[in-house]
């Protein structure tokens, strides 16, 4: 088993730092966060305002509908006195359902038929959100911050084209659990916003639900090589494999690559 050690204070004032470099080197100081009140948006919001100030922080809501939680988005903006904006990407989610064969009658005769997915629709979320966020941050000349964690990225809890989207992704390097050591160094934050059940706040159900498979699991397998059950680390690699492509920019097809 490797030998890991994670300090959290380290890994906020390394995160804070990292922010200010960025900024620097790339010449902005404005950026904007999708906050869902879960705790990867909350602890990215909050180290974010560390490091450039919370006036220059864009903290945006982005209910698909009605968000049944949308008061602890609210919660987080106010406990770190951001800027804050609500778009309700609903309309958007129901106007591309009715310029499809899901929603509304059927297509001219000799087109191919687009049949419901939930899945598909589940991942819609995701993709219009980040679309707003682009289109806001652009305006204000700000950079997108991506709010997901090294354990979603490995076993693909994430989004292609939606929440991997970003201009850098702010917590890409921690587990889940560490997100959680970590925001609970933030005096600033509702702590129990930090140690929140994770969901997608789409489906209606949990992150681990969805997944089948515990946050604490992943992490050791990341961390320590190993969750100590060999079927759950299978499962783990699997998906892992599965969706490695989701990591990498989209593959070139070379002609003359023999």
């Amino acid at each position: 088993m490797k030998d890991y050690r994670f300090d959290a204070e380290t890994a906020r004032d390394g995160l804070v730092a990292a922010v200010r470099r960025l900024a620097r080197e790339q010449g902005f100081s404005k950026v904007v966060v999708g906050v869902s009140g879960g705790k990867d948006s909350t602890v990215s919001a909050a180290i974010c305002a560390r490091a450039l100030g919370r006036e220059n922080i864009y903290g945006v809501m982005l209910p698909d509908g009605i968000q049944s939680d949308i008061a602890d988005s609210l919660r987080v903006c106010e406990a770190l006195g951001v800027q804050r904006r609500t778009v309700n990407i609903g309309g958007i989610h129901a106007a591309l359902r009715a310029v499809t064969d899901q929603a509304g009658p059927a297509n001219p005769e000799g087109e191919f038929a687009i049949p419901y997915s939930r899945e598909s629709d589940i991942n819609v979320g995701p993709r219009l959100r980040m679309t707003a966020l682009r289109y806001i941050a652009q305006s204000l000349g700000a950079r997108l911050v991506g709010t997901g964690n090294l354990s979603e990225a490995t076993v693909g809890y994430c989004t292609k084209d939606g929440d991997t989207s970003c201009d850098f992704a702010l917590l890409g390097a921690l587990t889940s659990v560490e997100v959680v050591e970590v925001g609970l160094t933030l005096p600033e934050l509702p702590r129990e916003l930090v140690e929140k059940t994770p969901t997608d706040g789409l489906s209606g159900a949990s992150d681990e639900e969805r997944l089948g498979l515990r946050y604490a699991d992943i992490h050791r397998y990341i961390r320590f090589g190993t969750c100590g059950d060999a079927a759950i680390d299978a499962i783990i690699r699997k998906k892992e494999r599965a969706n490695m492509h989701k990591r990498r920019m989209p593959v070139i097809v070379d002609p003359f690559a023999e």
